[in-house]
């Protein structure tokens, strides 16, 4: 990633921190730092990209370009939410029940609460309000809401152990999709459905000054998080063990995509055909699978080339490998001193381009006409982000790396 040698050649930049936390895993700090790094196209897309629309995949007309852009971003959520599972799983071997369960209460609470009050005005810049929402506090409940309210239900869930866990979350990943037909069909903008829908479907609801936006439904995040805690132990095994397991369960899931995918059956109420555009258009109807909720096919997608990369990540050595685990180790600083960087620089890219910095105050779905940037130039701007975060990333990292404080656990 031409991005990622930029900032591991800048001069005084590179930095390899000693990990002093056991339960800290460099495979899983690298994964986690790389998604994180690949995250922020996905953003930098959002706020910048001339005509983006809300889900670029839903147009059949899709550039191969920007359909790879957003197809590669899938893998974000997924895996942030099992490894958030599998962290936890680690983290029980040092603490009782009692306290594993109160510091994931109190955590996705925290989580939930940093959602609402700070990435979603991070989000808008107007935390009185946007006339797109009449008036109301716009409040997008995405990944980080998905993760804490998911360690909220995990904060009960541990007590059955990570057997029962390992167990509840396959039937949930696996079985979910069966509630396709039968439950409500709702669409982010809908407002006229009980909170209970959010859990499996995308749904607006209205609550005092607020418009909450449940972009992320909850129960399978939820069975993805158990799943993580679930196979922790495979991560207490020694590295040889355990990544010969993680590469032979990734190709297992990889395959179990292709094959499930591939003969048009359960797993996604999205099928895919045979496209007259050509294989191009074919390969992308393939791979365009449900995000919300994250369906089976989804899931097994974007979790077995994780998992395979997962089990070469020991092996890795160099500049990147140190810059994607400093990243990896610092994943809330960087959510959310990015979210506030790239709509503060869609602003600036506002006002060159003629647009007042009032109509840049809302979500980047309310953006004027006529704004924007083309996809290279996308590319340039999340490279920027990057190089610009960097400091930031690499103290907190510091900090972590030499301190014990308990408040540093939740961020």
């Amino acid at each position: 990633m031409a991005s990622l040698n930029a900032v591991a050649a800048a001069p005084g930049l590179s930095i390899k921190l000693p990990n002093h936390r056991a339960y800290r895993l460099e495979a899983i700090d690298m994964l986690r730092g790389l998604v994180i790094v690949i995250m922020a196209i996905d953003h930098v897309r959002d706020f910048f990209l001339f005509g983006t629309e809300q889900d670029p995949m839903a147009n059949p007309n899709i550039t191969a370009g920007l359909f790879a852009t957003r197809w590669i971003t899938h893998f974000c959520a997924p895996v942030f939410v099992l490894l958030a599972g599998v962290s936890a799983g680690l983290i029980a071997a040092r603490k009782s029940r009692g306290d594993l369960a109160r510091f994931l209460f109190t955590r996705g609470v925290w989580l939930v609460m940093v959602e609402i009050f700070i990435v979603s005005t991070l989000g808008t810049f107007s935390p009185g309000g946007i006339a797109q929402a009449g008036g109301r506090i716009f409040v997008s409940m995405q990944v980080i809401w998905a993760i804490g309210a998911s360690m909220v239900a995990l904060s009960g869930l541990q007590w059955l152990g990570r057997r029962a866990c390992f167990v509840l979350g396959i039937a949930i990943v696996a079985g979910h999709n069966l509630l396709d037909p039968i439950w409500p069909a709702s669409k982010l903008v809908d407002q006229q459905w009980p909170l209970w829908v959010a859990l499996h479907s995308q749904m607006a609801i209205p609550v005092g000054p607020f418009l909450f936006r449940f972009a992320y439904p909850l129960l399978p995040w939820i069975g993805v998080m158990a799943l993580g805690f679930g196979i922790s132990e495979i991560f207490e095994q020694p590295k040889a063990r355990r990544d010969a397991i993680v590469l032979r369960a990734g190709a297992a899931l990889t395959a179990g995509f292709l094959l499930l995918r591939a003969i048009v059956g359960y797993g996604d109420p999205n099928p895919w055909q045979m496209q007259p555009a050509g294989i191009t258009a074919t390969v992308m109807d393939f791979l365009n699978t449900t995000k919300y909720p994250p369906s089976l096919d989804y899931l097994l997608m974007t979790l077995g080339p994780a998992a395979i990369l997962c089990s070469f990540a020991d092996r890795l050595t160099g500049a990147i490998k140190d810059v994607l685990l400093m990243f990896g180790r610092v994943p809330f600083a960087f959510y959310v001193a990015h979210f506030f960087l790239i709509h503060l620089l869609s602003v600036f890219l506002g006002m060159i381009q003629g647009f007042t910095v009032h109509q840049m105050m809302t979500t980047y779905r309310f953006y004027p006409k006529g704004y924007g940037i083309g996809l290279p130039w996308v590319y340039a701007v999340w490279a920027l982000v990057l190089f610009l975060l960097y400091p930031l990333c690499r103290w907190m990292a510091g900090v972590k790396a030499r301190r014990r404080d308990w408040w540093l656990s939740y961020i």
